[in-house]
């Protein structure tokens, strides 16, 4: 069994930037099987345009974009509070990746760090600069 990625907007953004080394990522992810999920937030925060973002769109049909549901919602308000931090879209992402097990690929590998030490699970997340 592989260990899941979530991809924070960064990501999103290197992909819509066509980036070789997250492609390369992303396909290799695929191969290997692992479940490749996406905050609906996430989408909000890196989509603009569908008529100039058709790659990224494709990107996300092979990724599970995962809703925000108040429980999610209040997990990552609760966290925000504990540290210190007022961006729940990054609080989102670290609580995803925590119930999931999984890898977070990132751009803000600082303020990831910062929120996954601020939770009560532990071992730590492991992540990803992009």
């Amino acid at each position: 069994m592989s260990i899941p990625y979530v991809y924070d907007a960064g990501a999103l953004i290197a992909i819509d930037d066509n980036d070789r080394r997250m492609w390369a990522i992303h396909h290799l992810a695929i191969e290997e099987g692992r479940r490749l999920l996406v905050p609906a937030v996430v989408v909000g925060q890196a989509w603009r345009d569908s008529r100039r973002q058709v790659q990224l769109g494709r990107f996300l049909h092979s990724c599970e974009i995962v809703p925000v549901g108040l429980e999610l919602a209040k997990a990552a308000g609760i966290l925000c509070g504990r540290a210190g931090t007022g961006d729940v879209v990054d609080a989102v992402v670290v609580t995803i990746a925590q119930a999931h097990g999984a890898i977070v690929f990132t751009s803000d590998p600082e303020d990831i760090a910062h929120l996954s030490a601020a939770s009560d699970i532990k071992p730590g997340l492991v992540i990803r600069r992009l």
